[in-house]
C-alpha cells in the first residue's frame, strides 16, 4: 500500500498551550486511523527523542515558565525532516522552525504548506507598538510567500495576508471535540459550590488573562449586570481585583474541567476584539450555551443569530445589554442550536477531511488513492 507522510513543525506546543496543541493533537490522533496516510509531530523539547510519532527536538525553555521553548538552531529541526523524508510538510508557526521546513524542502523537493495560526504583525505591535508593524507585514510577506499553500482559520486572517500580497490563501476553519465539550458535561453542584442560587445567571470566561482579551471590559460589564449576574473567569494569568459577582479559577484547567464549568453555565462572554478564529467559543457551543462576544475579530464569522450575540467592542454597556437581550429571548433554546451548529461545521473529522482535500492539491499525482477515504 502507498503511504503518504505528511510531518507538522511548531514551536507553539506546550503543556499549557492553546489552539495550535488542540488542533495538532486533534489531527494526529484522526490521520492516525485513516490508512494509507503516515503523521509526524516535530515539536520543542529538552531532548531529541521519539513516542507515537510525536519527536522532540532539543530547544532551550523560555524563561517566563508555561513550558514553552523557543528553537535558536535550525540543523537540528532540519536534520528530522530529511531523517523522516515526508511527502508534505505543514509549518504552524512563523518562526525558526519555518525556515527549517524550506531549508529541507531543498533537499526533499516535497511541498510545504504554512497554517498562519496567530497575527504577527499585531502581536508584535500590541507589544512594542506601531513602529514596527511595517517590518513584521514585510516578514511575514516573505515567508508566507515561499509556502505552496497557505492556510488561515479565518476570512478576516486570510484577507489581511492577501492584502500583504501573499498567494494561494485559503480558510481552514478550525474544530472542537465534541465528545469532551458536550451538554452531558454539566455539573449541578457548580452553583452550590460558587455560592450562587438557581436564579443567577451564571456566565463563564475561559482562556489566558493577556491584555488582548479585554478583560477589565467583563468586570466592569459584570458591575453593571448586578448581583442577578455571576461570571466564572478560568484561566492562567486572571486578574486578582474582581467585583464581588466574579469567581475567579486563576490555573490552567484541562480540557475535561472547563468543558464541566462551561456547560454548567448559561452562557459564554468574550470580549477579545483581536481573535483569529476563537476557540473557546466553539467549545462553549458544543457545551449547549449560547455565546455574547463583540462583533469583531473572526468571532462575526462563526456566530450567527441562532448562537449567541454580537455587541459593539470595548464598550462594556453594550455587552451588558446583550447579555441582558440574551437571557430574556430564550437562552436555553439558542444553547441547543449552538451546539448543532458545531456538530454540523465544526466536528474534527470535518476539518482533518478538508485538510486533506488541501493535501490532495498540493501533492497531486502523488496522493495515493486509498488515503482519501
Amino acid at each position: 500500500m502507498l503511504i503518504v507522510h505528511i510531518a507538522d513543525i511548531t514551536m507553539f506546543y506546550a503543556p499549557a498551550s492553546g489552539g495550535v496543541r488542540t488542533y495538532l493533537d486533534a489531527k494526529h490522533r484522526r490521520l492516525g486511523i485513516k490508512p494509507g496516510i503516515r503523521h509526524s509531530l516535530l515539536i520543542p523539547g529538552s531532548h531529541l527523542s521519539e513516542q507515537d510519532g510525536i519527536f522532540t527536538v532539543p530547544a532551550p525553555a523560555l524563561p517566563f515558565g508555561k513550558g514553552y521553548r523557543f528553537p535558536l538552531r535550525l540543523a537540528p529541526w532540519r536534520n528530522v525532516l530529511q531523517a523522516l523524508q515526508p511527502d508534505l510538510i505543514e509549518v504552524g508557526d512563523p518562526y525558526l522552525t519555518a525556515w527549517a521546513a524550506l531549508d529541507a524542502r531543498r533537499q526533499l523537493d516535497v511541498p510545504v504548506i504554512g497554517f498562519y495560526h496567530s497575527d504577527l504583525p499585531l502581536l508584535v505591535s500590541n507589544r512594542m507598538g506601531n513602529w514596527v508593524t511595517t517590518n513584521v507585514e514585510a516578514y511575514v510577506s516573505k515567508l508566507y510567500g515561499n509556502f505552496d499553500r497557505v492556510l488561515a482559520p479565518s476570512r478576516i486572517m486570510a484577507d489581511k495576508l492577501i492584502s500583504l500580497g501573499v498567494k494561494n490563501v485559503f480558510v481552514q476553519p478550525l474544530g472542537v471535540d465534541l465528545h469532551t465539550f458536550h451538554p452531558d458535561a454539566r455539573d449541578p453542584g457548580l452553583r452550590a459550590e460558587l455560592g450562587i442560587d438557581e436564579n443567577t445567571h451564571l456566565l463563564i470566561f475561559a482562556g489566558r488573562g493577556s491584555k488582548e482579551k479585554n478583560l477589565p471590559v467583563l468586570l466592569d460589564c459584570m458591575k453593571r449586570l448586578g448581583r442577578r449576574y455571576h461570571l466564572l473567569l478560568v484561566g492562567s494569568s486572571m486578574p486578582a481585583a474582581v467585583p464581588d459577582n466574579v469567581t475567579v479559577v486563576d490555573e490552567f484547567c484541562p480540557a475535561t474541567q472547563v468543558a464541566r464549568l462551561m456547560a454548567s453555565a448559561d452562557a459564554l462572554v468574550h470580549a477579545g476584539d483581536q481573535e483569529t478564529f476563537g476557540l473557546v467559543i466553539l467549545e462553549a457551543m458544543a457545551c449547549g450555551i449560547p455565546v455574547v462576544a463583540v462583533a469583531a475579530g473572526a468571532f462575526k464569522e462563526i456566530i450567527n443569530a441562532e448562537c449567541g450575540l454580537l455587541c459593539a467592542p470595548n464598550n462594556s454597556m453594550a455587552m451588558a445589554n446583550a447579555v441582558r437581550e440574551l437571557f430574556s429571548s430564550g437562552s436555553a433554546v439558542l444553547g441547543q442550536q449552538a451546539r448543532s451548529h458545531v456538530e454540523r461545521h465544526y466536528s474534527w473529522d470535518t476539518v482533518v477531511n478538508s485538510l486533506l482535500g488541501h493535501y490532495h492539491a498540493v501533492l497531486g499525482s502523488q496522493w495515493p488513492r486509498i488515503a482519501n477515504g
